[in-house]
């Protein structure tokens, strides 16, 4: 446009100069002979000057036009096919998960890690860790043989204020039992459950930022029923926040309460191939989660010290000792109200305090005590209490490489009250009140890089009752050891031996089972660290 108007106003002041001088000239007469000399001479510089400004617009638009050629010689032109185009801007952009993914790390052993910093859209770390074991904070960029680790896929928008990471891990078992019904043996719903080759939990981990206020997780579980049919289930689903002040979080959604030491994990971070029997039993097989809000907050004190705070619907079978309507709607022999809510009492509420030491520079302890309160479905008005207490012990040499070798001993003790009553339209012949309880204490030796050797041992008391022969009330106690090995931090291979004693009962004989797994698992992708 500019160069349009220099030309049309080069050639308006041509045209005027050259019809000037093209005027014929007034006759001339003996008086005016001086004033038409002046005028001529007038003229000549009129248009010696317009000649040069002519000639001035005329070079500056040969420059200009120069100018553009080079560039457009310089600059690439467009492929035929647009998506050479798409990918190399893809691959020239920098990937988000570099500056806003939580860092991975160098062991798999999850219990050794302090919660997992947040990181915000700016990447920005903002959470921290309770311990200052430089062995499990300590991030790897790379493996041993110096290759990039495998990275998360990164899905960017929003100006990169926002991103998305998915991983997928794929958990799987091979089982051999003195009992036919590994599944009345078994108390966890991801444990193996029949004899031969179990898939139980094939996992797909969604995380990522939402904006600079909220991070999101998700994780979808694949399962396969001993019918090799296949079961879905949103297992965690939750918004985050990252960025209040006064050491507070709020957590919305679906999610696994901070009950306990392992409850709130997921199997693929568990130092065995099973849940413990106390968990199985008293927290339910699938673990204690539900739709519902929490809050935390980390006080402002020398060591690491929060207080978790939940409230959930507390119903269906993730609240298996609450608003439980049960297997065809009867539990614990009882036809369950499978009722709506009916007021706050009807809500689960889940506290928790945790606090974290260094007790030396190789050594770390960590306490926690728990709590689940609110109604269960056998009664009108019926209630369930359950205590719990876990302690964990960490230690690793000072001379620690990638976290080996260390010792780590964890232990839980959980007590319910369950309030039992005659079920739906009173059919059941009495209410009954159920003090049971149960622990399980494990130990761990990283005694090399990339092995582990574990030995657990449960034990589950449950209350009599002379109306209910169901078989998840049978007290008993199991011993299990075990053999870890990580080739790296993306896959594992365990075998595991466990010994099970079931007590008699007024309806149950007592007996001994045998079982022996081989676990194995493999991750596609870079899969979040999980709470200390």
């Amino acid at each position: 446009m500019k160069n349009f108007v220099k030309v049309a106003f080069t050639c308006c002041a041509m045209t005027r100069a050259f019809a000037y001088a093209a005027e014929p000239p007034a006759p001339p007469s003996t008086t005016s002979t001086p004033a038409s000399a002046a005028e001529f001479e007038a003229l000549r510089q009129q248009v010696q000057s317009l000649t040069t400004l002519v000639q001035t617009l005329q070079q500056q638009m040969k420059d200009q036009q120069a100018a553009t050629e080079k560039n457009n010689s310089t600059a690439p032109t467009l492929p035929q096919n647009p998506e050479p185009e798409t990918a190399a801007t893809t691959s020239s952009s920098p990937a988000p998960a570099t500056t806003t993914t939580a860092p991975l790390f160098p062991t798999t052993d999850s219990a050794v890690v302090a919660s997992a910093p947040s990181v915000n859209a700016n990447g920005t770390a903002t959470g921290a860790f309770p311990t200052t074991d430089a062995s499990v904070t300590t991030t790897s960029a790379t493996s041993d043989t110096g290759s990039p680790l495998t990275q998360p896929i990164p899905i960017t928008g929003g100006g990169n204020k926002n991103y998305m990471n998915i991983s997928f891990d794929g958990l799987f078992a091979l089982a051999a039992s003195t009992d036919r019904n590994l599944d009345r043996i078994q108390v966890g719903d991801h444990d193996p459950q029949q004899r031969g080759f179990n898939a139980r939990n094939a996992e797909i981990a969604i995380d990522g930022a939402v904006d600079p206020y909220f991070e999101g997780f998700a994780n979808i579980v694949l399962k396969l029923d001993n019918n090799n049919q296949t079961q879905i289930e949103l297992e965690e689903a939750f918004l985050q926040t990252t960025s209040l002040p006064y050491g507070l979080q709020i957590k919305a959604g679906q999610f696994f309460d901070a009950f306990g030491r392992i409850n709130p994990t997921h199997p693929h971070t568990w130092e065995f191939a099973d849940s413990p029997l106390v968990n199985g039993r008293l927290l339910g097989p699938d673990g204690l989660r539900g739709v519902g809000a929490q809050i935390a907050w980390t006080v402002p004190v020398p060591w690491y010290s929060q207080v978790i705070f939940a409230v959930k619907n507390g119903r269906g079978g993730t609240a298996y000792s609450f608003r439980n309507p049960g297997d065809a709607g009867v539990f614990y022999g009882r036809m369950t109200d499978d009722r709506e809510m009916r007021g706050l009492r009807d809500f689960l509420y889940v506290p928790r305090w945790e606090n974290s030491f260094n007790l030396s520079e190789t050594q770390t302890v960590l306490i926690g005590a728990s709590g689940a309160f609110g109604s269960n479905e056998t009664g009108a008005h019926t209630h369930t209490q359950i205590y719990g207490g876990d302690f964990l012990y960490k230690w690793k040499s000072a001379r620690a490489e990638g976290g080996f070798p260390f010792v780590k001993w964890q232990t839980e003790a959980m007590y319910r009250r369950f309030e039992a009553g005659r079920g739906l339209d009173d059919t059941f012949p009495i209410s009954e009140t159920f003090h049971d309880w149960g622990a399980y204490s494990q130990v761990l030796w990283g005694f090399k890089k990339g092995w582990v050797a574990g030995l657990r041992g449960d034990y589950l008391h449950m209350t009599e009752s002379l109306f209910t022969d169901d078989f998840a009330r049978q007290s008993r106690s199991r011993i299990s050891a075990n053999l870890t090995w990580y080739p790296t931090e993306f896959s594992k291979i365990r075998l595991q031996y466990n010994h099970d004693f079931l007590e008699e009962n007024a309806f149950l004989a007592g007996r001994d089972v045998d079982s022996l797994f081989v676990q194995f698992e493999f991750i596609l992708g870079a899969h979040g660290a999980h709470k200390f």
